[in-house]
């Protein structure tokens, strides 16, 4: 089916309003569920041949995350589809106000490849709870899971939930096309693209971009501890992971240590010693992505600054730690996302929040080792999308905080309460009582209605 004749199938399903149904909705998340849990083999085959992803990282960062929001959303969509109920002001006594969610309508998914399970269905079931169609563009980086969520979501009709397959022409035929609302992960410069495309509609979007996002690691902490934490988020993913720390800024009298305790959790959590007692990378560590992407960070590594890794296996490349890394260094340039730990040293916080005024704002950003003052001082001058004191990413697994981004990296939020904010449009309505029927806003205007007026609005 032409892409066209699927947004002209969906828009004529949705205006039958079948997705209004709160059961429907329901029964669709569960069916979703229970695919996603039989085709589970299929899905960790296809990790393993796109990103040589192990079931554990599959089960712990894609399809854990998944079920646990579709299972938000069935325990809770009821509560959250309610009209709420506001207060209302003197002015329009007697009254009530209201907030009626209500689903946009036809709306469309495009995902990236780094994670592209659930950065593909988490947007989905999100708009199936409010009660949208979806049209679904996984990424054609990844063309073996993609073809598994497409597998997964075949028992639906493309007239509900339609997976559109593909490249770059794809994607320009979606951009061409009228959504009621959009939502993008994946880089600023396609994520202008399509926003300006959606401004002819006036569709509104929601963007998850990136950015480089930094690791801000001062003394007063266990140093160990910091280390440990870090090189688990920056090398999961083998680093392309939109909210890895990009870049660690260490403080200038622990930066020694802070390297030598990477350097032996990077051993400890990555290698293995074999049967003849030589040192080798895990199996499990991923791939990065495609030759193209091995390409451009090969052009990032400077090897005199390397402490660490920098070995290439195929499209796996070790973790690798560099030292003595500069502003100006082709690393710092722009979005490392992938297996790449730059060092940079700072004196004091204030230094610190002057290079980032200079920045774009990251999607996110990491406190390590800070007094509560100077926790509370960076937190005050640094604006970011979301981010930790004293770990990094899992701020992403808590249904309770938005996941977004701020200026270059991003616009809007989702996950929990918020997805349902996010893909639903609030009408506001005001109901008036007919037992009373204040006189002071009909003419004619007199003194006592003008100080009365006055006295509500607090105009002296």
């Amino acid at each position: 089916m032409e892409i066209q004749d699927i947004v002209k199938g969906q828009r004529e399903y949705f205006n039958t309003h079948v997705t209004f149904d709160l059961n429907n909705r329901i029964c669709t998340l569960k069916k979703i569920k229970s695919r996603l849990l039989e085709y589970k083999d299929k899905i960790y085959d296809a990790f393993r041949t796109d990103l040589n992803k192990s079931e554990f990282d599959v089960d712990a960062t894609e399809l854990g995350l998944l079920l646990h929001e579709i299972d938000f959303m069935i325990k809770h969509i009821k509560k959250l589809a309610r009209p709420k109920r506001v207060g209302t002001s003197l002015i329009n006594f007697i009254s009530s106000g209201y907030r009626y969610p209500e689903p946009y309508g036809v709306t469309l998914v495009v995902a990236p490849w780094n994670y592209p399970l659930q950065l593909s269905l988490i947007p989905l079931v999100d708009s199936i709870a409010c009660g949208n169609t979806v049209v679904l563009k996984p990424s054609n980086y990844t063309p073996s899971v993609a073809a598994v969520i497409k597998e997964v979501l075949s028992c639906f009709d493309e007239k509900y939930i339609a997976v559109v397959l593909g490249g770059r022409e794809q994607n320009q035929q979606l951009f061409e096309q009228k959504f009621d609302f959009i939502f993008f992960t994946g880089g600023p410069t396609v994520g202008k693209l399509l926003m300006e495309k959606a401004s002819k509609n006036l569709t509104p979007c929601c963007l998850e971009l990136g950015g480089k996002s930094p690791c801000i690691v001062h003394k007063y902490s266990n140093i160990d501890l910091i280390a440990k934490r870090v090189v688990w988020g920056k090398f999961l993913n083998a680093g392309q992971t939109c909210v890895a720390p990009d870049h660690i800024l260490v403080e200038k009298s622990v930066k020694d240590a802070f390297i030598e305790s990477a350097k032996k959790w990077v051993d400890k959590f990555y290698y293995i010693v074999d049967e003849n007692g030589n040192k080798k990378l895990t199996g499990d560590f991923p791939y990065v992505v495609n030759d193209k992407h091995c390409e451009r960070l090969k052009g990032l590594i400077v090897d005199d600054k390397v402490v660490c890794g920098n070995e290439w296996n195929g499209r796996q490349l070790s973790p690798t730690i560099m030292d003595n890394v500069e502003w100006g260094d082709a690393v710092m340039q722009e979005e490392i996302f992938g297996p790449i730990m730059p060092i940079l040293t700072y004196e004091s916080l204030d230094e610190v929040v002057e290079m980032m005024k200079d920045k774009d704002k990251p999607l996110a950003c990491y406190i390590y080792g800070c007094k509560k003052k100077e926790e509370k001082y960076l937190l005050k001058n640094i604006s970011f999308g979301g981010g930790c004191v004293n770990d990094c990413i899992m701020h992403l697994t808590e249904e309770a905080l938005p996941f977004g981004g701020v200026g270059n990296s991003g616009m809007g939020s989702y996950h929990g309460k918020k997805s349902f904010e996010t893909f639903s449009h609030y009408k506001s309505v005001l109901k008036k009582s007919n037992k009373v029927d204040l006189p002071i806003r009909y003419m004619p205007y007199t003194k006592t209605k003008s100080r009365l007026l006055r006295f509500i609005f607090g105009i002296k």
